[in-house]
């Protein structure tokens, strides 16, 4: 009798044994789940505090201390100095806006034909070369993401953008993005630029001037030295010419 218990125990044994790598697997899926929807709520509750506080640092601006500065990284600072919407020439904002996002004001954060234009040409391509973003869609990967260019990321920065829509409004969201926005090697934000090439404050910066730090935005190491121009093909020179004849047609967010 005894023989007979042990041998019909077996089997059970057996599955119990191939259930467990199906249970373990299960687990790491539940506990996967659970860590990006903590991730968004994160984001979430941040981009609600952004109301009333102002963003310190991004990711972005993150990564860049630690590449210039390696290990020196809590004494190695980037340039970068907060300044209010108020304290921004009009100048600036035109320039950008009609160079980054002509239809910012109207659009719910993402143009849907400008996506889908990116899609193809990065098709054709075979990887990602243009990403058809918006003023608040580049906000969104710089505040939180990577600067790799994926798709699993792209749908990340869609979720950020609409959390950035929900919370803020226009305005609030181009303080931050001309506040946070890379525009040399360790040089962030409009106030940082303006001192950087100008020797001027944001508040005085010329029609010229607005223009040609417009016309940086798609390559800023690059317009600040020229060791970051190898892959870069952007004339600055006409770029700027060509936003400074825009800007007057740029609606702001006011």
């Amino acid at each position: 009798m005894a023989r007979q218990r042990s041998t019909t125990a077996r089997p059970s044994a057996r599955l119990s044994g191939a259930a467990n790598p199906l249970r373990w697997i299960g687990y790491f899926g539940e506990c996967l789940i659970i860590g990006v929807l903590a991730m968004q709520v994160y984001f979430f509750l941040q981009i609600g505090a952004w109301q009333y506080l102002n963003p310190s640092s991004t990711s972005f601006m993150r990564a860049e201390q630690w590449r210039l500065c390696g290990f020196n990284f809590w004494s190695c600072k980037v340039d970068h100095q907060w300044v209010s919407y108020d304290q921004m020439s009009r100048n600036i904002k035109r320039a950008v806006i009609a160079s980054e996002d002509a239809d910012f004001v109207n659009h719910p954060g993402y143009e849907l034909d400008a996506m889908l234009d990116a899609w193809e040409r990065n098709k054709k391509r075979g990887h990602i070369v243009r990403g058809g973003s918006t003023i608040t869609q580049q906000l969104a990967k710089n505040l939180f993401l990577a600067s790799e260019q994926y798709y699993v990321r792209k749908g990340q920065e869609l979720a950020i953008t609409w959390m950035l829509e929900f919370w803020l409004d226009k305005q609030r969201i181009f303080e931050i993005y001309l506040n946070s926005v890379e525009w040399g090697e360790g040089v962030f934000g409009v106030e940082a630029a303006a001192q950087h090439y100008f020797r001027t404050s944001a508040s005085k910066l010329t029609v010229g001037q607005a223009a040609r730090l417009a016309a940086a935005l798609p390559a800023p190491k690059c317009f600040d030295k020229k060791e970051y121009c190898a892959n870069v093909r952007v004339n600055f020179r006409v770029k700027a010419s060509i936003i400074a004849r825009r800007m007057g047609a740029a609606t702001l967010p006011d």
